[in-house]
């Protein structure tokens, strides 16, 4: 079941999938491109990329189960079943395959996505992700005292804990907390000092998620992936391991940014986003 509105800004709907109601929006045309967001963050989250690409390609974003629009969770919560509800998407899209972005959680399942429907994928771009779960979730010394300032206290101490997580120091030097907060809302979908319940429920799936061993099977699948210099979830480190296990992709390390690259210098995201789709598509005329 699907139920759809056109508006200037493009189409929002609602899929029914698996007992839940998947909200998503598609913006722009040209060749696919499906984004999927990660940990306690909405669709709109791809909207600096959304809004720099959709001259280019037909540009399809989604709230993950329990979050934002699609409701109720419905059921147990898994990378599988998250995958699982990726490509109904794209099924309900009319979509035999598409270029697949994911971030952070999201880039876990676009890993997923390609490892089990490899067909159902033009190329495959990893951002600040890792393959491994248990490596995003580990709790560092700095990643305990965040989440905890993140999680307790007064809601600006909570907001600004959550920038530190997702924003290098230069990005904070001299801001009003608050006022940045405000404006990353519409983006993450919620007051960012207040964590949705479905987080902790995504965080859980993240760390029981393991596809490191699997790697090798994408090597005909070009992959972009990108690390942000300071990011404390999935660190350069770790976020190497995806570049490392598949063959032949391309790894690109972001200086001065962190986990919220997509946000904070989304004008070079969309720039090697861009490049790299174009290339697949290339390949694929060829082919």
């Amino acid at each position: 079941m699907n139920e759809e509105t056109v508006t200037a800004g493009g189409r929002t709907g609602v899929h029914h999938h698996r007992g839940c109601d998947l909200a998503y929006r598609v913006v722009g045309s040209g060749p696919p491109v499906l984004f999927i967001q990660g940990v306690a963050v909405h669709g709109d989250g791809w909207l600096p990329q959304v809004r720099g690409m959709a001259s280019h390609y037909c540009c399809l974003s989604f709230d993950n189960r329990g979050l934002g629009r699609s409701q109720p969770l419905a059921g147990e919560l898994s990378v599988e079943v998250m995958t699982d509800d990726a490509l109904a998407l794209m099924d309900c899209m009319g979509w035999d395959s598409a270029h697949v972005v994911g971030h952070s959680l999201g880039g876990v399942i676009a890993q997923h996505l390609a490892l089990t429907s490899p067909q159902r994928v033009r190329s495959l771009s990893l951002l600040c992700t890792v393959s491994r779960g248990a490596d995003a979730t580990r709790l560092s010394g700095r990643m305990l005292w965040l989440g905890i300032r993140s999680s307790v206290g007064p809601i600006r101490m909570r907001r600004r804990a959550f920038l530190e997580m997702v924003l290098p120091p230069s990005a904070l030097a001299g801001t009003d907390s608050d006022a940045l907060a405000a404006e990353l809302e519409p983006l993450f979908g919620h007051d960012i000092g207040r964590r949705p319940p479905i987080a902790m429920k995504q965080l859980a799936a993240l760390r029981a998620y393991d596809c490191t061993s699997r790697l090798g099977r994408l090597a005909s699948i070009p992959t972009l992936v990108v690390s942000a210099e300071y990011d404390p979830i999935a660190p350069p480190e770790r976020g190497r391991a995806p570049a490392a296990g598949i063959p032949g992709a391309r790894y690109v390390e972001i200086p001065g940014a962190s986990h919220g690259v997509t946000i904070q210098l989304a004008e070079r995201i969309n720039e090697l986003l861009i490049e790299h789709i174009a290339a697949a598509e290339s390949i694929r005329a060829q082919a």
